[in-house]
């Protein structure tokens, strides 16, 4: 009788210890499960032209990958400035290829995930009401317009491209005192939507996300610099790897897709 006792006790004691392994396995298990579902977050600088299509990439790239992307858009310059001061950033995606080469000769680039992007097309817009119907940006004359909106060529690219061409045009020193100078080219649509301009020089990709404006003439791509987006990963990332895969999927058949979508061309 002694013996069956023993035996009771000691299935009992089997039980016990088997059921607190098992609720051991079961409270680790989801602590498990947490760390591989921890997204990595990433901070892509990119060119203010980029916006519309960098927020559908957002949603295809996040959904195929265990990240979180944020965005810091502006002028190329002003963004390569931020990052030459320190600015935590991962990705940096700019308009020309002159801000990716300062900070490359500064070192702060991984050189190896350079890659040429995308490109784009400069076009001469009025809001869509104006009665200006240049068929060319040669017709501009300073009699026809008050003011005339482009980019800072000191920091944002398309505003040096606008320069270049409208030097080889011979048309600068003519219409110098009627240009403003907005902080980027996003800003230089806004005047021409309110009315504040009566022409604008914006990328062609900025020019189809509104309807409050017409595009009068595109530029011969032979007027001005080569327009390039170059991205690359900078040298500070924590991330280097899921970095180096965002500017990686950028070439993708499917960004690209993304990226002529919304006006841009290789």
């Amino acid at each position: 009788m002694k013996k069956v006792k023993f035996i009771s006790f000691l299935l009992v004691l089997m039980l016990i210890i088997a059921g607190c392994a098992n609720e051991k396995s079961s409270t680790a298990q989801p602590k498990t499960t947490k760390v591989q579902g921890e997204k990595v977050e990433m901070t892509i600088s990119a060119a203010i032209s980029l916006t519309d299509a960098l927020e559908e990439i957002k949603g295809v790239y996040e959904s195929e990958h265990n990240v979180k992307l944020t965005y810091i858009l502006g002028g190329s310059g002003k963004l390569a400035q931020q990052i030459q001061q320190g600015a935590p950033v991962d990705v940096f995606f700019s308009a020309n290829q002159d801000w990716m080469d300062t900070l490359e000769k500064e070192d702060l680039i991984v050189n190896e995930t350079r890659q040429d992007i995308t490109g784009n097309k400069i076009v001469l817009i009025t809001g869509k009401s104006s009665a200006i119907n240049y068929k060319s940006i040669d017709e501009i004359a300073a009699d026809d317009i008050e003011q005339i909106a482009i980019g800072n060529p000191e920091s944002v690219p398309a505003g040096q491209y606008t320069e270049q061409l409208l030097q080889k045009l011979d048309k600068w020193s003519t219409l110098e005192n009627k240009i403003v100078l907005a902080q980027d080219v996003r800003q230089v649509l806004t005047y021409v939507e309110t009315g504040n301009v009566d022409i604008g020089f914006v990328y062609e990709s900025d020019a189809i996300t509104s309807k409050e404006i017409k595009v009068l003439a595109t530029a011969d791509s032979s007027l001005h610099d080569p327009i390039i987006y170059p991205a690359a990963v900078l040298k500070d990332t924590k991330h280097e790897q899921q970095a180096s895969e965002f500017v990686k999927f950028m070439t993708t058949d499917k960004a690209q897709a993304i990226l002529e979508k919304h006006g841009f061309r290789k």
